[in-house]
């Protein structure tokens, strides 16, 4: 039997393989502090551009915060001036009130005036009735009569038509029509304005008649002037309306239509409607009379067109003498 050999453990192959471990090392550590000042740089430059980047925001976001903080104050200060305006605009309103109830006031006192220089009238005795008729203020209440329509009725209600054919071609002539019977007229204790819808020229009056004063009367013809409510082109609507809501015993009514055509489905319905509602009283008359006025436009037209002013005709002729009225058909002309 071979005896052992010993075995050395710092041979020659242990101490090789020793070196070429701390050799390797030494060359790790060498390269690693060859390439450390390159990635410095680059790192070094990489957080200048961040922070250079994230300089310009900030600046950018001081200029926003700048402008928004001026937008601030402009808005504060608007806001500011519109609390004073609207303090303004209400003390205006608290003086146009004023002035509106003291306004009214001297209209109810006015109309009390007027009433007591009407109820005088009435009881003057017949030496004073012959000295007025020769001089007359206003006409006589029993007959007195202009281009044959009756003169005698303490309120006028005018329904006028609003349809395109109307503020076309007769809106000018109806301004006049509408002037020449307000002038027969120089005192009343009421009027009204609607179109022939039914629709009040002036709403806070809805309901109620208007003051008749001059100052009234001439608010009536300027307003008529840019007055354009939507229309049906019949005048049915209106008429029923104002009979409906104004019929008293107590009070003379005349009714004024004006208008060209009628395009309902029915005059005789027409008839028996307003024969319903304005019945004659214990002495057989109607408290409310209608008066027309026809304005030839469809007439000016050709022959299948005049269907309309036509039925508008006869409807307001018979209408006219139903309710004791009178029919005036003005003269033709060429829109």
């Amino acid at each position: 039997m071979k005896p052992r050999r010993s075995i050395e453990i710092f041979s020659l192959s242990f101490l090789d393989c020793i070196c070429c471990g701390f050799g390797a090392l030494i060359l790790l550590l060498v390269l690693s502090k060859t390439a450390e000042p390159v990635i410095f740089k680059q790192y070094s430059e990489d957080l200048d551009r961040h922070t250079a980047d994230l300089q310009v925001q900030l600046s950018e976001l001081h200029g926003q915060n700048h402008a928004l903080n001026r937008e601030r104050i402009r808005q504060k200060h608007q806001v500011t001036r519109e609390i004073e305006k609207i303090a303004q605009l209400q003390d205006e309103l608290s003086i146009v009130q004023d002035r509106y109830s003291t306004a009214q006031g001297e209209a109810a006192l006015q109309n009390t005036i007027e009433g007591q220089l009407a109820r005088a009238r009435q009881t003057l005795s017949e030496e004073m009735r012959r000295l007025q008729a020769r001089e007359p203020l206003i006409p006589s209440s029993q007959d007195a009569t202009i281009a044959g329509i009756p003169v005698d009725s303490e309120y006028i209600i005018f329904i006028i038509d609003t349809s395109g054919s109307m503020l076309t071609y007769g809106w000018e002539l109806a301004e006049q029509k509408l002037a020449e019977v307000l002038d027969a007229y120089p005192t009343v204790k009421g009027l009204q304005v609607m179109n022939d819808m039914g629709e009040y020229m002036f709403r806070q009056y809805a309901g109620r008649w208007i003051p008749d004063t001059p100052a009234r009367r001439k608010a009536v013809l300027e307003r008529l002037r840019t007055w354009q409510p939507f229309s049906n082109s019949s005048p049915v609507e209106g008429i029923t309306a104002a009979i409906g809501t104004f019929h008293a015993e107590d009070k003379k009514i005349s009714l004024y239509v004006f208008g060209d055509e009628f395009t309902g489905p029915s005059i005789q319905s027409v008839l028996r409607e307003v024969n319903a509602i304005n019945r004659k009283d214990l002495h057989g008359a109607r408290r409310v009379r209608i008066h027309a006025v026809g304005f030839p436009i469809q007439f000016a037209r050709e022959e299948d067109e005049q269907v309309t002013g036509v039925r508008f005709a006869t409807l307001m002729r018979a209408l006219c003498e139903q309710n004791e009225g009178t029919f005036i058909g003005l003269s033709a002309f060429t829109p």
